[in-house]
């Protein structure tokens, strides 16, 4: 495959992250509705970032160690494996068993933080692309 996979998969986690972080917070007004929809989010946003993560990996692999992008690679590594924690933690906490329960003060200062982290990381990401060409086919296909 020409196309790399990574950046077809990392909108799933991103949407999924950043609207799990909308329901915690509108959680505070609207209850058990949306922080529920926040728990499943979650879950969703963490498993497919694993997904996500793995081909990142692939990619990285391909960039050698002397390109001028490795050290905003490394960052966007750092960051969005940052940010996989902070959301993964975050989901874990509310858990009892397979059971979503109501997230406490540390569970939504988890996905807030998590949001920001996101958010840093994503700009690395677009980064990567958008100004060192990472990812970027040096010549369309004829």
């Amino acid at each position: 495959m020409s196309h790399p996979l990574h950046p077809a998969l990392v909108h799933f986690p991103i949407a999924c992250w950043s609207l799990a972080t909308a329901a915690d917070v509108a959680s505070l007004w609207f209850g058990e509705p949306a922080w529920r929809l926040a728990g499943v989010l979650l879950a969703l946003g963490t498993l497919i970032a694993l997904a996500a993560m793995a081909t990142g990996f692939i990619e990285l692999l391909k960039v050698g160690a002397e390109h001028p992008a490795t050290r905003d690679l490394n960052r966007h590594m750092l960051l969005m494996s940052t940010a996989w924690c902070l959301y993964a933690t975050s989901l874990f906490l509310r858990l009892q068993g397979t059971t979503l329960t109501q997230p406490d003060t540390l569970d939504l200062g988890l996905s807030v933080a998590g949001f920001a982290v996101l958010g840093v990381g994503g700009w690395f990401g677009g980064k990567l692309v958008y100004g060192h060409g990472v990812g970027v086919a040096k010549h369309p296909p004829a």
